[in-house]
């Protein structure tokens, strides 16, 4: 686990007067934020969230035409396999970008010029994956509404069906689909201006500064069995939980539940994250919660207690602003690595 100075010196009691002051300071010099916020499409991708190994080929195939972008392609991989590149599916869909072979075969490309389009390198299923994606808004394209969203269900349920409905098909499952990846899409790209404060910080902290000084628990969530003990992420997941937002379990799959504010954006109610890895999100292995001031409410290791810790240390790796529609966004059946093709 990650080493820490401890925020000593302050009893309980003044902690929760500590945590307020910094709630309310922090909340009241960042008050004009969200009204700051720049418009327009971001098409950079956010720190650390696509894996460094692939980050070069997202960042060209995402403007292959206008209906993607870095972060949207980012969303789909992302959504597909987890960026695990030897993923396979009940279905037989292969590889990080998920191809059925059939697919494959009318739709891959020799994205490194290499002479083979194999379905399980990157290099050419990323590649292939913006190409498709182009294919289809070009099929699409005339038809009204949001081109990319137009895309994005001609993906799912077929080009004829966007194009018999005059855009987004009346299916559960499409409609879901595409406000899964356009949400997912905010937290890959890297924020223009300013991100809007979450509304369920307040709650948040509130449930996790009760928490100040209760043992740590490797793999705890905070049963009656457990004694009420957490690990990092069960202390955020149930921090988020008793204001509506279902988190992920994990540290890095919580990473993805939203913006990613620069440090000095960072609002009370964040997830703040640790990594010795500084280019990969998928390497984050400690997640705290930060309550202002340069500090968070963070459950450390075996040993210690929940307590205040100092975010600014060498493996800090960023934060994230949660929202509900990005949790909601998140996968949770990825497909498993399977082994060879």
């Amino acid at each position: 686990m990650r080493k820490v100075w401890v925020f000593s010196g302050i009893g309980i009691g003044l902690c929760l007067s500590f945590v307020a002051l910094l709630v309310v300071g922090t909340f009241s010099a960042a008050a004009g934020l969200a009204g700051g916020a720049g418009g327009g499409r971001a098409v950079g991708l956010a720190k650390g969230a696509v894996p460094a190994l692939y980050q070069p080929l997202v960042q060209k195939w995402g403007n292959l035409c206008p209906a993607i972008n870095p972060a949207l392609l980012a969303a789909q991989l992302y959504q597909e396999s987890g960026w695990n590149p030897r993923a396979q599916s009940p279905a037989d869909a292969r590889g990080i970008a998920q191809f059925i072979p059939g697919t494959w075969a009318s739709h891959g490309v020799d994205g490194d010029k290499d002479g083979d389009r194999d379905i399980w390198d990157p290099a050419d299923a990323i590649p292939s994956a913006a190409t498709y994606d182009c294919e289809l808004a070009g099929y699409v394209k005339k038809v009204p509404g949001d081109q990319t969203k137009n895309m994005l269900a001609a993906y799912n349920a077929g080009a004829y069906a966007v194009i018999k409905y005059g855009g987004v098909p009346p299916y559960r499952e499409t409609q879901n689909y595409v406000r899964i990846i356009t949400s997912l899409e905010e937290s890959f790209a890297r924020p223009v201006g300013r991100v809007e404060p979450s509304r369920q910080a307040a709650g948040a902290i509130y449930f996790a500064q009760k928490k100040l000084g209760t043992k740590y628990l490797w793999g705890g969530n905070g049963t009656p069995e457990q004694g009420g003990r957490f690990d990092c992420s069960g202390l955020t997941q149930a921090a988020y939980r008793t204001v509506g937002i279902e988190l992920p379990r994990v540290a890095n799959d919580q990473y993805n539940a939203g913006p990613h504010p620069s440090r000095d954006e960072l609002l009370p109610g964040d997830l703040v994250f640790f990594s010795d890895d500084l280019t990969n999100s998928r390497e984050i292995r400690h997640v705290g919660l930060y309550v202002g001031g340069g500090y968070m409410i963070n459950a450390p290791y075996t040993g210690a207690v929940i307590r205040f810790d100092k975010i600014d240390t060498p493996d800090y790796f960023g934060a994230t602003r949660v929202t509900e529609e990005g949790a909601k966004a998140l996968p949770t059946d990825l497909p498993e690595d399977r082994g060879g093709a």
